[in-house]
């Protein structure tokens, strides 16, 4: 038997093992099932995030307001999450079960948290807050 083989089957082994703990099973289940149920409860949130005229909005606007500032506002979906670069600034959209939360920082810094309705909020005076704000 090569040594390949040897650790091969030991591998095997301590997989089975650990699928055999009935705790460990019973965690990984829980551990999953409150996963997808969170993953339900932000469904709803996530699509109106992507699939929104208030996203597409919001970007045109913070171009433009970048392109009058001389910066490049870079955007880029992490996941569930819209993240907004411009130089030092940084904006985050990140679903949740509650609504869509935008988190506004400076310098790797909060400055600031709010939770926008993209039925209701004005995208234009989000981007006009968080490229000229304080």
């Amino acid at each position: 038997m090569s040594y390949s083989d040897n650790l091969e089957n030991n591998l095997k082994a301590l997989e089975s093992q650990e699928e055999k703990d009935p705790e460990k099973v019973k965690r990984d289940y829980e551990r999953r099932d409150a996963e997808r149920n969170a993953a339900l409860l932000r469904a709803p949130h996530v699509e109106a995030l992507k699939n929104s005229a208030f996203t597409s909005q919001l970007l045109t606007e913070c171009r433009t307001i970048g392109h009058g500032q001389r910066v490049l506002v870079q955007f880029v979906w992490i996941g569930e999450t819209l993240r907004l670069n411009a130089k030092a600034r940084r904006m985050e959209l990140i679903p949740s079960p509650e609504g869509i939360t935008a988190i506004l920082s400076v310098d790797g810094e909060e400055t600031a948290r709010t939770t926008i309705d993209p039925q209701k909020d004005d995208s234009t005076s989000l981007a006009r807050r968080w490229l000229t704000g304080p």
